[in-house]
C-alpha cells in the first residue's frame, strides 16, 4: 500500500493523495498532502502561545485583545498572544519594550499554578495515545506512534488530527503538531506553521524544506556559534549540506558532523520517556548589556519562576542552584550553591540567585543572565519539612499556600513583592503601565521591588 496520502485536518480522514482541494466527507479545505504521510510515526507537539492562550480561553472578553502575561513595567514577557506578536512582542522581552511595540495590550500576571495544571491534563491525553511520551516543557512533548495503528485503527497522521481537535474542543487551547521520521525534523515542522500548525515533513522532502533556513535553526547553533559558522562561510542549512564533510570536521570538529547529519534531515535520537533530565534551567539574553541590579533581579526572580514552574510540571526537584551570566565579551560565568535539601521551590532558587548575583562585581554589565538547578530528584524528595528551620519551613509552605490560593481565586489573590505592582481588580493595559508621570488614580503603583 503507498504511503502518499491527503490528511483532513478536520475529520481527520485519510484520503487519496489527489483528492480535489475539499475533503469529501465533511467539506474542509484544511487538507495536508504527503507522500510518506501513513508512514510517519514521531510527532512533536507545542501548545501556542501557551500561558496566553489559557487566559484568553478563561476570559472570553481577552479574546481579540493583544494579551501579555508577564511581569510589571521591569519586568519581563512570559509569553503573549499572536496578536501582540504581530507588534513585534516576543517572549522573554523586557516588558518596558513590549509596551513601547504594543501600547493597547493587556498584561497579565502569569498564573503558573494554572498552567501546570493544564499542561498535565494534555500530557495525559498524550500518553492515551502512546506510552512513548517524552514531554520537553509544560507544553510540549515528542510522541513515537510505532505500533499503534491497530490500536487506533488509524495511521499516526489520522490520530494526531484527531488529538489536536480534542485538545481544541475539550481543552479549549490550540496546539501546532510537526509530523516526521524523526525528532529534530518533528520538532523543525511544528514550528513550521503556528498556531494551530499541522506540518509533515519525510525524508524525500528534509533536505529541500531545511536548505533555505538560518543554520541558527540547526540545534545546538546560537548565536556564538553562528558567528563562528559564518565566519567559514557557513550561513545557511544548505551551506552545510554542500559542505565537504572531513572540511568541516577539520574546522568545527564533531560539532560539524553533527550538523552535516541534521543538516540532511538525520537524527537517530529516540522517543525516551525515561530520559534522564540533568538540569532545569532559564535564561535571558538583552538586547541590550545591563548593569542594574534592580533590574537583573527583577528578571532572575521571573527566570527563577519560569524554572520552577517547569520543575514542579516536571515532578522533580534540584540539590544545587547555578547562576549563569554572560559579559559582553562573551565570557560565561557561573556560580553555583549546593543547598541541603533539593528545591522546585520559586523563593528558594531565587534567594540562591540573589546571592551569587550580589557577590559579583557591581556596576558589571551583562549580555545574558540565566539560573538552573541540578542534581535532580523526583518531587517526594524535594521541600520536605525542615524541623530545625522554622523560617524555611514558613516561606516553603507560604509558597505552596500561594500556589493553592492562586489556583483557587486567580493570580492576584496573593502577590510576592516582586508582583506588588500588577492592579489587582482588573489586567492592566500597556497604556496604563507606560502613562507618564505613574499609574492612572485608583490603581496601585506601579514597578517592580525585591522581595
Amino acid at each position: 500500500m503507498s504511503a502518499a496520502a491527503a490528511l483532513c485536518r478536520d475529520c481527520a480522514a485519510i484520503l487519496p493523495y489527489d483528492t480535489p482541494a475539499r475533503c469529501p466527507r465533511c467539506r474542509s479545505p484544511r487538507l495536508v498532502r504527503h507522500t510518506e504521510m501513513t508512514r510517519l510515526v514521531i510527532a512533536h507537539v507545542d501548545c501556542d502561545a501557551f500561558y496566553a492562550s489559557v487566559e484568553k480561553r478563561d476570559d472570553p472578553s481577552l479574546r481579540d485583545v493583544p494579551l501579555i502575561v508577564g511581569g510589571g513595567r521591569r519586568g519581563v514577557v512570559s509569553t503573549c498572544c499572536y496578536l501582540a506578536r504581530i507588534h513585534g512582542v516576543r517572549s522573554a522581552m523586557p516588558m518596558f519594550k513590549a509596551l513601547q511595540l504594543c501600547p493597547d495590550a493587556v498584561v497579565l500576571r502569569p498564573d503558573f499554578e494554572k498552567y501546570v495544571a493544564v499542561g498535565r491534563e494534555v500530557r495525559e491525553r498524550m500518553k492515551a495515545l502512546t506510552p512513548l511520551v517524552q514531554p520537553l516543557s509544560i507544553d510540549e512533548a515528542f510522541l513515537d506512534l510505532s505500533g499503534t495503528e491497530r490500536l487506533h485503527g488509524a495511521p499516526a497522521a489520522a490520530v494526531m488530527a484527531r488529538f489536536a481537535r480534542s485538545i481544541e474542543a475539550d481543552i479549549g487551547i490550540t496546539v501546532s503538531v510537526g509530523l516526521a521520521p524523526n525528532k529534530f525534523l518533528a520538532k523543525f515542522a511544528s514550528d513550521h506553521d503556528k498556531p494551530r500548525g499541522y506540518t509533515v515533513i519525510g525524508r524525500s522532502d528534509a533536505e529541500a524544506r531545511l536548505a533555505d533556513e538560518p543554520v541558527t535553526r540547526l540545534p545546538g547553533v546560537g548565536p556564538a556559534a553562528a558567528r563562528k559558522l559564518q565566519q567559514g562561510g557557513v550561513t545557511f542549512v544548505r551551506d552545510v549540506q554542500r559542505a565537504d564533510l572531513t572540511d568541516l570536521m577539520r574546522r568545527f570538529g564533531e560539532t560539524g558532523q553533527r550538523l552535516k547529519r541534521l543538516a540532511h534531515g538525520e537524527d537517530n535520537r529516540v522517543v525516551d520517556p525515561a530520559s534522564e533530565r540533568k538540569s532545569v534551567s532559564a535564561e535571558q539574553t538583552f538586547d541590550v548589556d545591563l548593569s542594574d541590579r534592580h533590574t537583573l533581579l527583577a528578571i532572575l526572580r521571573h527566570l527563577s519562576e519560569k524554572v520552577s514552574t517547569r520543575a514542579k510540571a516536571a515532578e522533580i526537584g534540584g540539590r544545587t542552584i547555578t547562576l549563569k551570566l554572560k559579559t559582553p565579551q562573551f565570557r560565561s560565568i557561573t556560580r553555583s550553591e549546593s543547598l541541603d535539601a533539593p528545591t522546585a521551590m520559586a523563593h528558594r532558587i531565587f534567594a540562591v540567585g540573589k546571592s551569587l548575583l550580589l557577590a559579583e562585581p557591581e556596576g558589571q554589565r551583562y549580555r545574558l543572565i540565566g539560573i538552573g538547578v541540578s542534581g535532580l530528584v523526583p518531587a517526594g524528595e524535594a521541600d520536605g519539612e525542615e524541623l530545625f528551620d522554622p523560617a524555611r519551613t514558613r516561606l516553603g509552605k507560604a509558597e505552596k499556600a500561594m500556589d493553592a490560593l492562586r489556583a483557587r481565586f486567580g493570580d492576584d489573590a496573593v502577590m510576592t513583592g516582586l508582583s506588588l505592582s500588577h492592579p489587582r481588580r482588573r489586567p492592566a493595559s500597556a497604556k496604563d503601565l507606560a502613562a507618564p508621570g505613574g499609574p492612572k488614580p485608583g490603581k496601585p503603583p506601579q514597578g517592580d521591588s525585591g522581595t
